[in-house]
């Protein structure tokens, strides 16, 4: 009886088994509509994988990993053999200590990892389509030649990266489509309004930001990264409706530290993808375009984290919608573009499972070369500890941490010969015992080598992006590079403590020198507390205060009465700033605290420029700074309004780059004018301020345009006719002689001005135009090129001619306000660390 009854639930669970994979919908049974017909909402996406995990929790496994800006949900879905996913937490932890992150020995039999992402820019929309089908045929239990892939692979898939993005772009479509959608591409349905569905919320590229992690999307989604660690991964794309589909190998330039083996394996498994292409007579070109140079795309950052990262993209984008009738005369349909990335993700898998052991083996000698014989000339790099960096060393530290990258300090003072960042020069350095160390003989060696080293070596200069990036400059901070090891101790310095040994304090004293210290003003200023600054350098107590020094004084602040001390001790606390107090106003060299020297900061009421023809990832830099980054007010503006906003309600306006011409008309731009006479501060940043230069009452001069510029050209023409016989085919490398392409300047400052407060003598600056401006004649030109401060990255002959002598940073007075001239982005990509502080003081400081 005993073997019966076993016999009947075993017959009972293989009835219950079946019966569900029988019920086992497919996509369309599921949506109720042919993948194809029309988008899918995000909402629908994330019912149909939960469906299927539900369905079929032999086969997958759904986690939700975090959420968007906006509330919507990020997951994960977790696709192995019944043998591997009852064990997929073993198989993380194996894969960890394969790669040196975790200690132990490997246990049991060890898949290769898989990971693909879908629809990271949110118009870039039919991979989340494509994605239901594949996760089907992955989890479908007729699928025999599925089942035999997952036998060797564990695969991860990411089906939306940027939900905002894609349901922003999908709602507009629904709402604007003909029915069945109109191919013809002058149709309504084909013009994405400003400012698309490509970014995230806050209008950031996330496949910009793999490596910098600015957004909740990529912090969240890298933190589980970093748990895998897989040895492949794809990234799937759209591009231009005309073009047909890319896959690898990719094109050159091809960041040095990618592997040989990592080259090899993009062919490798570009021809698993062209075989199936080539079966079904479907267009496609390789080794053009999309290179491997930049470390923050979803296939280099990969790349440099050990895995095969490549990059899929397809014909189509946010243009294409339903169907779009192309130049050739061919209709190109969402119904084609799913089935190339579906086909294409297969073709991926394919080439995992049947290299899986490659795979490993690989993997396991990358990170055992990382721990035992990092690449490149440098093997230890050095950041200065002071009193000044102290807010930029935490945010490295923290950034370091996001990265999984190990460091520690110095523990004790040497001498070493090493590169100087700050004046490109190889020479003797005093290392001291407080110093940070990242040491090139740990696992994730490879990526602190391209995220750290002073120069990238470029072999094609026809590269998609910037071309500088190294964290010292990143961060402001003064480093070092060794060519000598030196292990770092684990012993981490003392924290300065506020030891405020005055219990109410004539006033309190802190250091204005990261963004650290503008949180720490904004928080006080949110709280009523009353905030002053020295525009002079001072001493107090045998200590050295710079200029931009804030003094909270008792004076002012009556009206808090005993809270004035807990308050601002416990924002210190909070923000990490070291407080000293004084028990009197007056200075042994300096400005006395009553001095006309020491201005009272205003709260000011801030307004941002946003709409058509401002350019959504500058205003999202902008936006994401003052909400996520230091926790400001500020009120967003439409250019389709602006002309009647009262401009009086408002202190400061912001102008981010781009094209003014409409809304900024004669009447409009004269009524700024008079508003910035009356005691307003406009802040123009590059082509915005570019809009102004020249126009009457703004001193701002271009520098390199216009009749100067023609004349140069007939000039050069002249001297050397045999110059107008080009080759057309050279045409491109011709345009790069003029181009700067995100490169590093050292950028000289006036450091008695407000702007420039906090960074002494330099500012190093991602330059990424040769369009500069000439000293003005009247105005302050805080911040210039002169004729030899480039550090690093590519600049062509021309541009690099063209950035001597060219003004970067400046103000203008007008009437009782300001114009602030920012040539340079320094909230660049959100990851330019160095130039936030420069921002809050374009925005806190000038003109008070």
């Amino acid at each position: 009886m005993k073997r019966l009854f076993a016999f009947a639930l075993v017959l009972l669970s293989l009835q219950t088994v079946l019966a569900q994979q029988q019920a086992l919908q497919t996509p369309a049974q599921f949506l109720g509509y042919t993948l194809g017909e029309e988008f899918t909402m995000h909402a629908r996406i994330t019912d149909y994988v939960n469906y299927l995990a539900q369905q079929a929790p032999n086969r997958i496994r759904v986690q939700e990993y975090g959420k968007t800006y906006e509330g919507r949900p990020l997951l994960l879905a977790y696709v192995a053999s019944d043998e591997n996913l009852p064990r997929l937490e073993q198989i993380r932890e194996n894969n960890l200590r394969q790669a040196g992150i975790a200690n132990g020995q490997v246990q049991g039999k060890q898949p290769a990892i898989l990971w693909m992402s879908y629809n990271i820019h949110g118009n870039e929309s039919v991979s989340s389509e494509a994605v239901l089908q594949v996760l089907y045929d992955l989890v479908d239990p007729n699928n025999q030649q599925t089942k035999k892939w997952l036998e060797n692979t564990v695969v991860i898939l990411d089906p939306c990266v940027n939900p905002d993005g894609r349901e922003r772009y999908v709602q507009w479509y629904k709402q604007t489509q003909n029915r069945g959608g109109n191919a013809s591409p002058y149709a309504w349905e084909h013009y994405e309004p400003w400012p698309g569905g490509r970014p995230n919320h806050y209008y950031f590229d996330l496949n910009r930001d793999w490596a910098w992690q600015t957004q909740i999307e990529s912090k969240q989604r890298m933190a589980q990264y970093n748990q895998w660690l897989p040895q492949v991964h794809a990234d799937f794309h759209e591009m231009g409706p005309e073009q047909p589909y890319y896959f690898s190998p990719a094109a050159k330039p091809l960041h040095e530290s990618i592997t040989p083996w990592q080259r090899d394996f993009q062919y490798t498994i570009g021809d698993y993808n062209r075989q199936y292409f080539d079966q079904n007579n479907w267009l496609y070109f390789t080794r053009e375009n999309f290179d491997l140079f930049y470390p923050s795309y979803g296939d280099t950052w990969p790349t440099f984290n050990g895995a095969i990262g490549m990059t899929y993209e397809q014909g189509g984008s946010g243009r294409a919608g339903l169907a779009y009738k192309k130049q050739d005369g061919d209709t190109l349909t969402l119904t084609d573009r799913i089935a190339h990335h579906h086909i294409a993700s297969l073709a991926t898998l394919q080439a995992t499972a049947e290299k899986a052991d490659q795979l490993t083996q690989e993997f396991r000698k990358y990170y055992d070369n990382n721990l035992k014989k990092p690449g490149g000339d440098y093997k230890t790099f050095v950041f200065r500890a002071d009193d000044r960096s102290a807010g930029n060393m935490k945010a490295l530290t923290d950034y370091l941490d996001q990265q999984q990258i190990r460091y520690g300090y110095a523990g004790k003072s040497s001498s070493a010969k090493a590169f100087n960042y700050a004046n490109g020069k190889e020479e003797s350095v005093r290392v001291n015992q407080n110093d940070l160390v990242v040491s090139m003989y740990q696992p994730k060696s490879t990526l602190v080598k391209v995220l750290f080293e002073p120069n990238s070596n470029l072999e094609d200069s026809l590269t998609y992006d910037i071309t500088s990036w190294a964290m010292p400059y990143a961060f402001g901070l003064q480093a070092y590079a060794l060519k000598s090891r030196l292990e770092p101790s684990n012993q981490k310095p003392a924290k300065a403590a506020n030891a405020i040994s005055v219990e109410r304090p004539f006033a309190y004293l802190a250091r204005w020198n990261s963004l650290q210290d503008v949180k720490f003003l904004t928080e006080l200023m949110a709280q009523k507390v009353k905030v002053r600054m020295s525009e002079k350098p001072f001493e107090m107590d045998n200590r050295q205060y710079d200029a931009g020094t804030l003094i909270i004084t008792r004076t002012g602040n009556e009206g808090m009465g005993d809270k004035l001390d807990a308050v601002v001790r416990a924002t210190a606390e909070k923000h990490g700033i070291t407080l000293q107090a004084s028990t009197t106003g007056f200075v042994s060299s300096g400005a006395d605290f009553g001095s006309g020297s020491v201005r009272f900061l205003k709260m000011p009421k801030v307004a941002l420029m946003s709409g058509e023809g401002v350019s959504p990832y500058a205003f999202g830099e902008i936006w994401h700074y003052f909400e996520q980054q230091i926790g400001y007010p500020v009120t967003v503006l439409g250019t389709s309004y602006f002309g009647n906003v009262p401009l009086h309600e408002f202190d400061v306006l912001i102008l981010p780059a781009g094209s003014y011409g409409r809304v900024l008309n004669e009447q409009a731009l004269e009524q700024v004018k008079n508003w910035v006479r009356g005691g307003g501060k406009l802040i123009a940043l590059e082509s915005a301020a570019g809009f102004l230069a020249g126009k009457k009452d703004f001193n701002l001069q271009k520098k390199n345009g216009g009749e100067a510029a023609e004349k140069d050209k007939a000039k050069e023409t002249k001297e050397d006719p045999y110059r107008l016989l080009r080759a057309y085919g050279d045409r491109e490398r011709d345009a790069i002689s003029e181009d700067v392409q995100g490169s590093v300047f050292r950028v000289n400052l006036d450091k008695t001005h407000p702007l420039a407060f906090g960074y002494g003598d330099t500012y190093y600056a991602l330059v990424r135009t040769s369009d500069t401006f000439s000293f003005m004649k009247d105005g302050w030109n805080v911040g210039v090129l002169k004729k030899d401060n480039y550090a690093t990255g590519f600049v062509g002959a021309k541009a690099k001619e063209r950035l001597k002598d060219a003004l970067i940073l400046g103000t203008q007075p007008m009437g009782r306000g300001q114009v602030v001239y920012l040539a340079d982005n320094p909230l660049f990509r959100g990851f330019w660390h160095n130039g936030k502080l420069l921002f809050g003081n374009a925005v806190f400081l000038v003109g008070q």
